[in-house]
């Protein structure tokens, strides 16, 4: 079902500062930078190969990115596997009796469709499902 991992999804207080750190220790690039509004997160994926590590920075303490760093504070938030086709994913995890925290697609960074499995569904471990955009749909956000 999953193609490859698309990225893992790291919190961090302070994007600047993680990009920093990402681009002088790790010598990673930055790909994109984009405000996710309707998830609540300032975000910027870096090429990890053909993967990326997304940097999140919640907008504020009331998002779920927020609330996670209230709880935990930084650190790794999810995993996110590429699909070619959402909507048949969350069907087949729906009838595998899987817990869903998104039943239907939502908009992420670049254009993407995403959706996420509620930790007690994956072994304790947020994990998020990705349907790239197209090209052309990636570029009309």
């Amino acid at each position: 079902m999953f193609g490859r991992i698309d990225h893992v999804g790291v919190a961090v207080a302070d994007l600047d500062e993680a990009l920093d750190l990402y681009a002088t220790a790790y010598g990673m690039v930055a790909a994109h930078r984009e405000t996710v509004a309707q998830q609540g997160v300032e975000a910027v994926l870096l090429d990890v190969g053909e993967n990326h590590v997304e940097l999140l920075r919640p907008l504020s303490e009331e998002t779920p990115v927020g609330k996670f760093m209230a709880r935990r504070g930084p650190g790794l938030h999810h995993v996110a596997y590429q699909v070619d086709d959402i909507d048949a994913a969350l069907r087949r995890l729906q009838d595998q009796g899987l817990r869903l925290i998104d039943a239907t697609p939502r908009t992420g960074i670049r254009n993407s469709r995403v959706a996420f499995l509620h930790p007690t569904a994956s072994g304790g471990v947020l994990t998020e499902i990705v349907e790239p955009a197209s090209e052309s749909e990636m570029h009309a956000a």
